[in-house]
């Protein structure tokens, strides 16, 4: 839910809707810091979850609520840094347990694994521009990677079928992808921002330009993912709340994000149109899920 609340709280920012935006925000700050307070005292039975590859999307919360402190309060920027620290600890603590419990044929939720790493790198290469650190863009480009490489490995471990009959993760398949290449554009950006591949003798341009390419590449190549996703909703409508819908919030919600960030960095204004026309989407799946939650909760449901 924090995942999903944070990336949509983005969406709006960039969108120009500052006051809606900080209302998801803060929505899935609670969220985060009542998750973060259950982990730190969980018991032995909440503990068994930290094998699964959901246990990840703790990690890309964090970094998703690094990047929207970063993106809007330029003074709270030392927040940010403290979140991706976090991030990272927790994505080296769960990785291990992760990887050692995998099981296959992998599902849209196993895609957590890009997620949680692309997130991070995503994070890191904002404060490295913010910070003005070559290190830190570096140590982006190894995650974002990585991600991909984990990325490859999942998806050819991948029960294709899911897509159509998934309660809500298999849409994770595509938003692995959207959070790459959004990761891939703010390693553009800060890579321009930095002049570490960029000005210059020696084809320093036509590298830097490579680096956009890339992330226009794979923003190619999530929104091929896209059709199969939204066709196999109609063809099979899944209209009950689950709380694996708030796997499908988060990749909806990160498909503008996405959009915006390689908008900017290639100057195609078609994508960041896009980008505009699928954030009332992006909402309106958001509160179609909450409401689909408080109801559950009004009947004594719980909330998960």
């Amino acid at each position: 839910m924090a995942m999903g609340c944070g990336i949509v709280s983005i969406d709006l920012l960039v969108a120009g809707q500052p006051v809606a935006s900080a209302v998801l925000f803060w929505l899935a700050v609670v969220v985060w810091v009542v998750l973060a307070v259950r982990w730190i005292g969980a018991p032995t039975s909440a503990v068994r979850e930290f094998s699964s590859p959901a246990a990840l999307g703790c990690v890309a919360a964090t970094a998703v609520l690094g990047a929207r402190i970063a993106g809007q309060w330029h003074a709270a920027v030392a927040a940010a840094a403290v979140l991706l620290v976090v991030a990272l600890v927790v994505l080296g603590v769960l990785l291990w347990p992760v990887l050692s419990h995998w099981t296959t044929p992998t599902v849209g939720g196993s895609f957590l694994v890009t997620v949680a790493t692309q997130g991070v790198a995503g994070l890191a290469a904002v404060l490295a521009a913010a910070y003005r650190a070559d290190w830190l863009l570096y140590a982006a480009i190894v995650l974002f990677a990585a991600g991909l490489a984990g990325y490859l490995v999942v998806l050819w471990q991948f029960d294709f079928g899911s897509v159509g009959t998934g309660a809500g993760d298999q849409w994770v398949a595509g938003g692995a992808l959207a959070i790459s290449t959004l990761a891939a554009a703010k390693i553009a950006a800060s890579t321009a921002t930095l002049g570490v591949f960029g000005g210059g003798s020696g084809g320093g341009g036509s590298r830097l330009a490579a680096v956009d390419d890339v992330a226009l590449a794979l923003w190619c190549g999530a929104m091929a993912w896209l059709i199969p996703l939204v066709v196999s909703e109609f063809i099979r409508p899944r209209l009950g709340y689950h709380v694996l819908r708030w796997a499908t919030v988060f990749p909806v919600g990160m498909y503008a994000a996405c959009s915006f960030a390689v908008g900017q960095v290639t100057g195609i204004g078609g994508i960041t149109d896009f980008a505009r026309i699928w954030t009332p989407i992006a909402v309106a799946v958001t509160l179609i899920v909450l409401i689909g939650l408080t109801r559950r909760a009004l009947r004594g449901g719980g909330v998960s």
